[in-house]
């Protein structure tokens, strides 16, 4: 029984470590910041919208029952969507960090303290994080054809703080 709870709490333990290593990877690390009027303006939701559909399980339903459609076509139209997908991910993420880094720039030249901004924004990328985190989990098991992949709470998250950095900009200039 020792042994057992032995593993349990090394398992426990490794999991821990390798789930804030990600979070931190992805909502706390700065990219290059290319900040710029024009930057922030073009920054859109609109841009990952393809992400909400892309992954659909309608189209692999239409295609089984289309003459031809073998479990071998399926199988590599997951793959296929799930590397386009990705990319998706990894753009929504850079674009999700470099907005994070800019607010943090706005709440470091602040004339006025804003505890209040840099508690949320800490807690905007710790639900990004997770949210991520169960996105890239969800994708594993959409590739085995297990279940869907629900990106909308990464957008919604990305959405809130690219608006929140239109707003702030403007006033902080």
């Amino acid at each position: 029984m020792e042994i057992v709870m032995g593993i349990f709490t090394l398992v426990v333990l490794g999991l821990a470590t390798l789930l804030s290593v990600i979070i931190r990877k992805v909502a706390f690390a700065s990219g290059d910041l290319p900040v710029t009027a024009e930057w922030i303006d073009d920054l859109s939701v609109e841009r990952y919208r393809p992400m909400l559909r892309l992954l659909d399980g309608k189209d692999l339903a239409f295609l089984r029952i289309q003459p031809g459609f073998t479990p071998r076509m399926e199988t590599q139209l997951r793959r296929q969507r799930c590397q386009i997908f990705q990319g998706y991910l990894r753009a929504l993420s850079l674009d999700f960090r470099r907005v994070c880094a800019a607010i943090k720039l706005v709440i470091l030249y602040s004339k006025n303290d804003r505890p209040e901004l840099a508690a949320a924004l800490i807690q905007q990328q710790v639900f990004f994080g997770l949210a991520y985190i169960q996105v890239q989990f969800s994708l594993q098991l959409y590739r085995w054809g297990v279940c869907a992949v629900n990106v909308s709470s990464l957008i919604r998250l990305f959405d809130f703080a690219r608006l929140e950095l239109k707003n702030l900009v403007p006033a902080e200039l």
